[in-house]
């Protein structure tokens, strides 16, 4: 009874988000229903690339939905800081600029909604819509970022970048970013209630649905939890694989045979040309090859190694499956994607959930941190020769993999997606 259900997904504009939502709405496709795309101005073509119908928010009235390239091109200075510093200088803001846009997206939103009538919603965002709770069908949550979005006595402050072993800071950091998101989080309260919709708590802005909620964490970077999730409406993924083109490496003018590094900071970490020089200026100097990702700024490399090859894009995943070793920023779906193919990560990250993962790389053994921007060239090189000779690591990896790859992600939550609309349905079908 799924064949046809319409089911709109609504990812976050940041790029993470909107390819996880792929990998989910092919399988969606697979099996019979239609998925579709409601997309975040700046998003056109995302999705469509991949054979998906797109609907775009258009933006009416004294609304403004942020522009992220210049959200992150005004505040790079805050990368250079520690999570804590960074409560001020991008958290803050960050979460300004959220309820922005949720705020400006609205009407737009609940019209579109009304025109489009679909059977559930899946919503990949860190904010909630009145207009999604108020569609009239079920809406599926998405945790994209690290598994600490979701708060648990037991697991260390969201965004804080804390472990284990930073539990005697864990209050501090909590208490201060409480303090820093409370104007952000008045102002949704705000709007929410306007709205006839409870707000969530204090310091977070987006309830789990009480249909489903779908997270990415696999076993390998889980944590126990003080407070146990309950299955049916907490569902691990063990990652969520989108299906890409296939990549072929190209002929490097040396090193062919070599181990392959894949460099990617996200679309819009790419921006840091000069930090990216500098680790070129490294990769130059070892025995491997070097693929990085410089999104819209590939054109600044005017002249690059023999052993790297720099481009505005890659199918991420398909150059991941390649490779031995993951150089990126810690993103979800990055991190994810190295577990998912049995690759080790060297995590830098800048921001976000980005220090969350780094840390929980290291704690699980399946890879190494190290800060932006403080090493020497030395360092580097040995993290990365470092973690390309870690046998036992890769062995871990290997295992690892193999379970995340039987799990099918993607096909998980496809049919939880689906039997939630058809449960949602049954008692309408009846009543009809």
């Amino acid at each position: 009874m799924t064949a046809g259900k319409t089911i709109a997904l609504f990812p976050e504009a940041s790029f993470g988000a909107a390819l996880n939502c792929v990998g989910i709405a092919q399988e969606l496709r697979r099996m019979g229903a239609r998925p579709i795309f409601i997309c975040h101005p700046g998003f056109s073509g995302v999705f469509a690339e991949y054979g998906f119908a797109e609907y775009q928010l258009a933006i009416s009235g004294e609304g403004q939905a942020t522009d992220w390239t210049d959200f992150i091109n005004r505040h790079r200075d805050a990368f250079r800081q520690t999570p804590r510093a960074q409560l001020h200088s991008y958290v803050g803001p960050t979460w300004d600029a959220i309820v922005d846009t949720a705020m400006a997206v609205e009407q737009p939103l609940r019209q579109l909604l009304a025109s489009l009538r679909p059977d559930g919603i899946v919503l990949d965002n860190v904010v909630m819509f009145p207009a999604i709770a108020t569609a009239g069908v079920p809406w599926i949550r998405v945790i994209s970022c690290a598994e600490t979005e979701l708060p648990d006595p037991a697991v260390p402050p969201y965004l804080s970048g804390l472990g284990e072993a930073g539990r005697d800071q864990w209050d501090d950091f909590a208490q201060a970013y409480a303090e820093v998101t409370a104007p952000a989080h008045r102002r949704l309260s705000a709007f929410l209630a306007d709205c006839g919709i409870a707000p969530p708590p204090p310091g977070r802005f987006l309830d789990p649905s009480p249909w489903l909620n779908l997270m990415l964490a696999p076993q390998i970077i889980r944590r126990a939890r003080m407070r146990p999730l309950d299955p049916e409406r907490f569902v691990f993924l063990d990652g969520c694989m989108r299906q890409e083109a296939a990549w072929q490496s190209p002929g490097f003018a040396s090193h062919n045979d070599a181990p392959l590094v894949l460099t990617s900071f996200g679309s819009l970490g790419a921006m840091d040309v000069g930090l990216m020089r500098r680790m070129i200026d490294v990769f130059a100097e070892l025995p491997c090859r070097f693929v990085v990702n410089g999104g819209s700024w590939s054109d600044e490399y005017t002249a690059v190694p023999d052993n790297v090859l720099v481009a505005p894009w890659f199918p991420q995943p398909s150059v991941v499956a390649q490779a031995q070793l993951f150089i990126h920023h810690g993103g979800n779906n990055s991190f994810c994607e190295a577990l998912y193919f049995g690759v080790p990560s060297l995590v830098m990250p800048y921001c976000w959930d980005g220090h969350d993962n780094a840390c929980r790389a290291v704690e699980a053994g399946v890879g190494r941190a190290l800060d932006r921007y403080r090493w020497t060239e030395a360092e580097f090189a040995q993290a990365i020769t470092g973690l390309l000779a870690d046998a036992p690591m890769r062995a871990r990896l290997a295992t690892n993999a193999q379970a995340m790859q039987r799990h099918q992600g993607a096909r998980v939550a496809a049919e939880r997606i689906l039997s939630v609309v058809e449960a949602a349905d049954s008692p309408r079908r009846a009543a009809g």
